[in-house]
């Protein structure tokens, strides 16, 4: 709900603070006065667009600041806890716009963008005009707001989340498809690169192993030949036949010598043990550089075919394993494609028909909504002088999306046998404006925590229909708050509160002022309305009873008292 309104030298206000209350608000004034600038301040704070200059001539800069009160539960609530602005009782946008253009906006004191003011301005504000462009006349916005008049949350949930499964079991098996198709363009080319893999069977660290083979087999002669040498020296005319001789001479010698040889003969002992070992290492040694024949020239061939395949796919000889198993997987979703590529193809065709079994329970709500609407506006036009007007919600086709299959469309007919059509197009400007409202009468509960604003909705009309205009607005304002600018006194004396606009002029500056207005000041700008500028007793009397029926029709309650209104009003129109 809009608490306060504060204007700082904004066109032709230099100083303005509008304390606003819950319930129908009226501004009324001549023609002229500064009503469409409070609305214009006010769209300036709220981020909308606009008039470019808006400056008070002669200021450097202009200034808006509006109050809100918000519910925990608010949606506005979401939108500032999304901006980092933390949830909030109160909520004080102010924008400032200096006089090279430059605009600046604060939350709560926080400096923000125009993207958040617009953000909150959807939730906070609602505009109602002749020239309506911001829900009601905008065909986009129709299947939103039929939907929640009939309040179909949750088939609005399971149509998206049907929707979102199908999508997503048809998104598997298109890239399975496609999957499919390029392993398929390489059919040929598996088979043979598996097959050619399979018959040279690599293994990690092959290649490895036999380049060193390899050169150990080239170097052998070479290595052969010291390596038998080194044999000889160790063989049994070598080594081993001196270390044998001179332990036999020592234990000769140790019959007379007694202890003094053990030593040197256990030494003696050990070396024969060591020179054992290395007899038998080096004929190990040797055994290994003679190769078997033609062994170097297959390890070669071998080494060779590794490395080749290798270069072949790219990669590393250590990887021809991994590359196998790849391609082999490759082949077998091959192989196999068709049987997964089926219940792919039938889990998008189940998710299909479940998405198209919940839309269906949405567009049926929808019309049963529709009928019901289409019902209630005519129970609506009929006092507002536009009873052979006809009102339609359309339901066509559309492209089966989150939403459901189908667009909503409202259309009216303002004579009997002439074509239906959008409500831009058919209405007039005085029609147009009782068409919105009924519409809004019929569309707007539940929507407690928005500020409804009527721009000159009653223009064109008066009388017995202008008192169902305002009567209606009333009703919209039960729980609420409505803010009507009008020239009409049968909708101004049913406001709750109210405030007049004036223009006056001080050296060779227009400024604008609003006054709240008490009980005898409502009576004398409620005759003003009826008599023009020469206000009457005859004037004040009507006023009076105006306001009079206003405070009873406020003390009253019931539909059926509504009903019966409307029935008196129409007689007496």
């Amino acid at each position: 709900m809009l608490l306060s309104l504060d204007i700082r030298d904004m066109l032709i206000i230099d100083r303005l603070d509008l304390q606003f209350q819950p319930g129908l608000n009226v501004l009324t004034g001549e023609t002229g006065a500064g009503k469409s600038i409070l609305l214009d301040a006010l769209g300036f704070v709220l981020g909308w667009r606009g008039r470019a200059e808006l400056v008070r001539q002669g200021a450097e800069q202009g200034e808006v600041v509006a109050e809100f009160a918000l519910r925990a539960d608010h949606p506005a609530q979401a939108i500032l806890q999304d901006a980092g602005l933390g949830q909030a009782e109160t909520l004080l946008l102010r924008r400032v716009n200096s006089r090279d253009g430059r605009k600046t906006a604060w939350v709560n004191d926080r400096r923000v963008s125009g993207e958040v003011l617009r953000a909150l301005s959807d939730v906070l504000v609602e505009l109602h005009g002749q020239q309506d462009d911001r829900g009601l006349l905008n065909p986009r916005g129709h299947r939103a707001l039929l939907d929640a008049f009939a309040s179909v949350d949750s088939e609005l949930d399971a149509t998206r989340a049907a929707w979102r499964a199908w999508r997503a079991a048809s998104r598997a098996h298109q890239e399975e498809q496609a999957r499919l198709a390029e392993v398929a363009s390489e059919e040929d080319f598996l088979r043979h690169a598996v097959a050619e893999l399979d018959a040279l069977a690599p293994e990690p660290g092959e290649e490895a192993a036999l380049d060193a083979r390899r050169r150990l087999l080239q170097s052998a002669e070479k290595l052969r030949g010291d390596v038998a040498r080194a044999q000889a020296a160790l063989s049994d005319d070598g080594a081993e036949r001196l270390l044998l001789d001179a332990m036999r001479w020592l234990e000769g010698a140790s019959d007379g010598l007694g202890a003094e040889l053990d030593a040197p003969l256990d030494a003696l002992g050990r070396a024969l043990d060591a020179l054992g070992e290395a007899q038998s290492g080096v004929e190990g040694c040797l055994d290994a550089l003679t190769g078997a024949p033609g062994e170097l020239e297959a390890l070669e061939d071998r080494l060779f075919a590794l490395r080749g395949l290798a270069r072949k796919h790219g990669v590393l000889a250590d990887d021809l394993g991994t590359l196998a198993d790849d391609l082999r997987a490759r082949l077998d979703r091959l192989d196999n494609g068709a049987r997964a590529l089926a219940g792919l193809a039938r889990a998008a065709s189940e998710a299909e028909a479940a998405y198209h079994a919940t839309a269906a329970a949405l567009s049926a709500a929808r019309a049963q909504a529709a009928r019901r609407l289409d019902a209630e506006m005519a129970g609506e036009l009929a006092p507002l002088k536009m009873e052979r007007a006809a009102f339609r919600t359309r339901l066509t086709p559309a492209e089966p999306g989150p939403e459901g299959v189908e667009a909503v469309t409202f259309e009216v007919a303002t004579n009997p046998g002439a074509p239906a059509g959008p409500l831009s197009r058919i209405a007039s400007g005085g029609e147009l404006s009782r068409f919105l409202l009924a519409l809004k009468v019929c569309l707007a509960r539940g929507t407690g925590g928005i500020t409804m604003i009527f721009d000159e909705i009653d223009r064109g009309v008066g009388g017995a229909t202008a008192d169902a205009v305002g009567r209606r607005l009333r009703a919209l304002s039960e729980g609420g708050q409505v803010l009507v600018v009008t020239h009409s006194p049968q909708v101004a004396a049913l406001g709750q509160h109210h405030w007049r606009v004036a223009k006056h002029v001080e050296g060779e500056q227009t400024f604008s002022r609003v006054v709240p207005l008490s009980a005898e000041m409502r009576v004398q700008e409620i005759a003003r309305m009826l008599s023009g500028d020469t206000i009457t007793d005859a004037g004040r009397a009507a006023a009076t009873d105006l306001l009079r029926a206003g405070q009873l029709d406020q003390n009253s309650e019931g539909a059926g008292r509504w009903a019966k209104q409307d029935r008196m009003a129409q007689g007496n129109g």
